[in-house]
């Protein structure tokens, strides 16, 4: 049915309802703990209030009732004997000891509003950092609280914000907007939508969207559409079920992917196979980007992304006859030194060939809230605003991200210029474990801060390492909330099922402390009252989405030539000229190279050969798997058995020459450090390249040692202060490393 402009999916019953014995409460998974979907699920529970079981929700169209095993096992993780269930303070001469008080919530609040507040008055509000990892849909409310308490650092401790944020920072700066594949996620309908039109091709690049979900992205929409007739290219360097059943597989080296993009946009502008109407009317720039493409000849560029040029030139003719195509994009892509030339090659290949906005093609997702620029920022002042840490250095940071940049950050707390750093808040942010460069370096600048507070699950290594106050966060099971976001936004409620010990929702946290913060900031009453807030551009408030869940906005297909993409209502697109820029005005603005250009990854083989001998392996890091979710879910029994140590995937040749088999354990070492990993014979890889899963902790290690992490975290390997031009971007896949075995005794 139909309503004030959005589209509800009809439900036979409520969101509540009895089957059986059991009480089902229809909800969304999205976080903690999961991934950045948001799947529909139905939860079960019996007369005492007790999780029994999970189950895909059907009539839910975002995942038609398809669940993964971490959701499936969402029990295990809800009763875990470690769960964090009510609040802990410790000693500041205790941190990185596992001595604990339990207190209560009000004991809590008090606590961090006074010492935070003792902060702000004598070194001011900006030498406390308020820091997430991979946000979901709790990203909003930390920058919210940042921003109330007058912080303008609020972040991801992250080399070059290098997940996401270099795709739609690049995006916004050259297109006006964000865009992603269009599997029909934007219709109630689905494939039965009949504006949608299924893409001829889809082309994956950066992403294995079976196991890693970017964007608001269900990866097996990629299979619904191959069903359909969708064919597809996957640029990876890993062989895998996807590529085995592509009509082209190009097994990239990791990092050059914009030489791989430029050498393809040189055949499709070379052979004109470009789409001059659309160029023509909507793009700006061309001659000058034509002129820099010819710069990049598929001969020069195969020799550098060690793809043929036979599958080079095959891809991009390919690419230019199909229409409709579709790209779909990951963090491979983000994690280069220079991610924004490369996303801006990238997408240049949907735009010429004139597959924006079109159905099967790339899409502007509608969006409920903007979450990209953060929500609250009109709580802080300007005179505040201007303190972000890389404000100075970065034009890019003031295009829609509000983020301090993390590099930056890292160096402050070293040099305490142009201030000291005094406290932190980590949400949702294992950063010793998951995300940080060089944790060991982190941890020793960290370490001595006046006053640190974690939020999470579980007792991780960041916490045992930092926090002085932890918080118990809820599961998605445990509490209400919204499920917008990254992607094609729907309005979709998450609905609490159960209760576990003390714990509260991370927006219950934020809301109640952001009133102790500033009260004017944080008006609501309630949750619901919050929740009503935020979703009311569906015209609904938030009891209302709970009975009627997922309502989707309204949607149309070539919207630029309407007058639907900027604010003054002209045709076209939110940019400077009203075009998609290939020539961009606002890199040009803020002193950047306006066209895309490759830089070769350093080190790596071409950049630094005298390297090679010591350390003569390229190292690729972070490949989701099934089971694990970043450094979530080691504790869970059953999803860990499929994934049990932290591993190094090697090609058998590479294997036999270095002189390791299977099931060893092995040193990765560069001259930043080195990690513990077991050994994987596979033949997915060049026997140049070898892989590593990122995250790793050992739960059931000793809590004093911090779980094993500095010996088994990959960033070892990854440095701070290596990122992009432009202050996005970093080298996590893409340096040179050597494998040699573990000694007997380490």
């Amino acid at each position: 049915m139909e309503d004030k402009g959005y589209v509800l999916v009809p439900h036979q019953k409520p969101f509540r309802y009895k089957e059986g014995k059991y009480t089902v409460t229809r909800g969304s998974a999205w976080s903690g703990p999961g991934c950045h979907d948001g799947c529909g699920v139905l939860l079960y529970t019996d007369d005492e209030g007790k999780l029994v079981r999970i189950a895909g929700d059907p009539e839910n169209p975002y995942n038609q009732g398809r669940l993964c095993v971490r959701c499936l096992d969402l029990k295990e993780l809800v009763y875990h004997k470690d769960r964090l269930t009510y609040p802990l303070k410790r000693a500041r001469e205790n941190r990185g000891k596992d001595i604990w008080e339990r207190i209560s919530w009000e004991e809590a609040y008090d606590l961090i509003e006074t010492r935070f507040k003792e902060i702000r008055d004598t070194y001011g509000a900006e030498s406390i950092g308020f820091a997430q990892g991979t946000g979901r849909d709790i990203a909003a409310y930390i920058s919210r609280l940042a921003w109330s308490f007058g912080s303008p650092n609020f972040m991801s401790i992250f080399s070059g914000i290098a997940c996401y944020a270099p795709r739609v920072a690049g995006c916004y700066a050259t297109t006006g907007a964000f865009w992603v594949a269009d599997c029909s996620q934007q219709f109630a309908d689905r494939y039965d939508n009949p504006e949608y039109k299924v893409p001829e091709v889809v082309f994956i690049w950066g992403n294995y969207p079976l196991k890693s979900n970017s964007d608001g992205f269900y990866g097996h929409w990629i299979i619904d559409i191959m069903k359909r007739g969708s064919k597809v290219v996957m640029v990876d360097p890993k062989a895998t079920w996807l590529s085995a059943r592509s009509v082209l597989h190009l097994p990239v080296r990791p990092g050059t992917d914009a030489a791989l993009a430029l050498a393809m946009l040189n055949v499709i502008i070379t052979e004109d196979l470009y789409d001059h109407d659309f160029v023509d009317r909507w793009c700006y720039g061309f001659e000058e980007f034509k002129q820099r493409v010819l710069e990049y000849s598929v001969e020069e560029m195969a020799q550098s992304t060690w793809v043929s040029q036979e599958k080079i030139v095959a891809a991009a003719r390919l690419l230019a006859k199909s229409k409709p195509a579709a790209l779909q994009w990951g963090v491979a892509v983000d994690m280069t030194k220079e991610a924004l030339p490369a996303g801006q090659a990238i997408m240049a290949l949907f735009q010429i060939t004139g597959n924006c906005g079109v159905p099967g093609g790339i899409i502007i997702p509608p969006e409920i809230l903007s979450y990209a620029g953060g929500w609250g920022r009109e709580l802080i002042s300007d005179e505040q605003k201007e303190k972000r840490i890389g404000l100075d250095r970065y034009g890019l940071l003031r295009q829609g991200f509000q983020l301090a940049q993390p590099d930056v950050f890292v160096e402050t707390l070293e040099t305490k210029k142009p201030y000291e750093i005094h406290g932190l808040w980590l949400q949702t942010h294992n950063v010793l474990s998951c995300m940080g460069a060089d944790p060991q370096t982190l941890y020793e600048l960290t370490r001595n801060l006046d006053f640190i507070v974690c939020v999470d699950l579980f007792k991780t290594p960041t916490i045992m390492a930092l926090a002085d106050v932890v918080l118990p966060a809820a599961t998605f099971a445990e509490r209400d909330g919204i499920r917008i976001g990254d992607g094609a936004q729907r309005g979709e409620a998450i609905n609490k099922a159960i209760q576990v010990g003390e714990c509260k929702s991370d927006m219950e946290i934020n809301l109640e402390l952001g009133k102790r913060f500033n009260p004017e900031g944080w008006p609501w009453t309630n949750l619901a009252d919050m929740f009503s807030y935020m979703v009311k551009p569906t015209g609904m408030s938030f009891p209302e989405l709970q009975e009627n869940s997922p309502a989707y906005m309204p949607f149309e297909y070539r919207s630029h030539e309407t007058g639907k993409l900027r604010g003054d209502g002209q045709l076209g697109f939110n940019t400077q000229t009203g075009r998609i820029e290939l020539w961009s005005n606002y890199y040009n603005d803020i002193g950047l190279d306006p066209l895309p250009y490759f830089e070769e990854p350093s080190p790596g083989p071409l950049s630094t050969p005298e390297l090679l001998d010591e350390f003569p392996l390229v190292l690729t890091t972070g490949a989701r798997n099934w089971s694990l979710f970043h450094s979530e879910h080691r504790q869970i029994p059953r999803l860990r058995a499929l994934h049990k140590d932290p591993t190094v995937q090697i090609h058998p040749e590479a294997a036999e020459k270095y002189g390791v088999t299977e099931g060893d354990w092995v040193w990765i070492e560069n001259p930043r450090g080195r990690a513990k990993r077991k050994v994987v014979i596979c033949e997915f890889f060049d026997p140049r390249v070898i892989a590593c899963d990122h995250g790793w902790w050992y739960p059931e290690g000793d809590p004093e040692k911090f779980y094993d992490v500095f010996d088994l975290n990959i960033n070892n390997l990854v440095p701070w202060g290596q990122q992009g031009k432009c202050g996005f971007g970093a080298n996590y896949k893409t340096t040179l490393c050597k494998i040699y075995k573990v000694a007997e005794g380490e």
